[in-house]
């Protein structure tokens, strides 16, 4: 096999070290090599050491395994002086039985001498930075979910169904419902009068739904919810304008991902710091597709296709095409509405729901990299595109039920 890279190194990096090999040129026998396998700190001052050691023995590149967060102080040293690519774990894994420290660092210097890995999509700092802000918020968006739901069933406890008549219970009616128990207000009749609005017309349903049995204990937890849930406000809205001011270099992009139906302001956000909002590393739509987790995978063995599950992609852009799916097939008279219910019939919801967001994908590259809106296609593009295959089915499906159908086609007026 040949030898792209006489020099190269590769370390096994953990939280208080890394064993680094570099594997070089025998001085003995011609076309052989030699394997210095030393150890390493993962503080600055030693990674800087490391970085002098691998510039003293002249080594071309680095192969970095993706390990938790602990690859970062060496990529991000190391980046500035050598060649440094960052290796997806599977593809670098090592053979069974050949599990040492030693051995670990070994396989992936081995791997990148014949340029076998291919690197992983690290994003300049900018978009680094956007990352931390945003996966920050999903964070804590996810958080103050997982808060209410731990409110709900304490209401439960209580034989409080608020959630059953409201749909959300941190509105303005439901939180005004919540605060005057804590204060001492136990009657069900004043507190369903506090709904506002369109909540007014279910005072009755309050009224029952509000008939619990809420003690001082109760009281007491309700409130450590309440400001719980107004901390993580306060975070996420903070973050919102911190991410704003980070967004200025991307506010076209944020513009034309905005046109795509049920992508909001959020999403779109989610979306260009996870891609970096450049497309030019991604050869081809299929490539972003498969790079973000939404296409069906590929195990073919002896003619037959087997398992043919997603691979496990970005979560973080995965559940922002997830949200956009959902918004977008509650839209009317849009194609991906169109789509989904069209392979819903015979895919089933899931598939469906992967589908749009497979679609949402490939739209995003093409809209960032020709840097043109979101054209909609409208409900009826496949109808219109094959309108005889439209009409054989609607006839066939009007056969099944015992109808004799006989078509006349319209006049055109003129």
């Amino acid at each position: 096999m040949d030898v792209l890279h006489e020099r190269c190194a590769g370390p096994d990096i953990s939280k208080k070290d890394a064993k680094v090999c570099v594997r070089t040129p025998s001085t003995k026998r011609r076309g052989s090599f030699t394997t210095e396998t030393t150890t390493w700190g993962s503080t600055t001052n030693a990674v800087l050491a490391l970085l002098d050691h691998l510039l003293t023995a002249e080594v071309t590149l680095v192969v970095i395994e993706a390990t938790s967060d602990y690859w970062k102080p060496f990529y991000y040293v190391l980046a500035d002086d050598l060649n440094v690519i960052l290796v997806n774990a599977r593809q670098v894994k090592n053979l069974p039985g050949r599990k040492t420290d030693v051995s670990d660092a070994a396989w992936p210097a081995q791997l990148g001498a014949h340029g076998l890995v291919r690197p992983s999509f690290v994003p300049p700092q900018p978009v680094r930075q956007l990352r931390d802000l945003t996966r920050a918020r999903t964070t804590a968006t996810r958080e103050r979910s997982r808060v209410v739901q731990r409110l709900e069933k304490l209401l439960e406890d209580t034989g409080i169904k608020l959630s059953a008549v409201a749909a959300d219970i941190m509105g303005v009616s439901g939180r005004a419902m919540l605060e005057a128990p804590i204060n001492g207000e136990r009657d069900p009749q004043t507190l369903a009068d506090m709904a506002k609005r369109k909540l007014r017309h279910k005072i009755p349903e309050l009224t029952e739904a509000l008939t619990g049995r809420l003690r001082e204990h109760h009281a007491f937890l309700t409130r450590l919810h309440l400001d719980q849930y107004d901390q993580l406000t306060t975070v996420i809205d903070q973050l919102s304008g911190r991410i704003e001011e980070a967004m200025a270099p991307f506010r076209d992009a944020l513009d034309l991902l905005d046109t795509i139906p049920g992508i909001n302001q959020a999403t779109a956000e989610v979306i260009i710091a996870e891609t970096g909002g450049d497309m030019t590393r991604f050869v081809r739509a299929r490539h972003l597709a498969s790079w973000a987790g939404v296409c069906p995978g590929h195990h073919e063995s002896a003619g037959r296709t087997k398992n043919t599950k997603v691979r496990p992609g970005n979560p973080y852009l995965k559940g922002a095409l997830g949200l956009a799916a959902f918004g977008a097939v509650r839209t009317k008279d849009t194609y991906l509405a169109a789509r989904y219910r069209r392979l819903t019939a015979h895919r089933g919801l899931l598939r469906a729901l992967l589908a749009v967001e497979h679609s949402i994908i490939t739209a995003i590259w093409h809209m960032l990299t020709d840097h043109k809106p979101y054209n909609e296609l409208g409900g009826t593009y496949n109808t219109q595109r094959d309108p005889e295959r439209a009409t054989r089915r609607a006839i066939t499906q009007l056969n099944q039920l015992g109808y004799t159908v006989t078509l006349n086609p319209m006049e055109t007026a003129t």
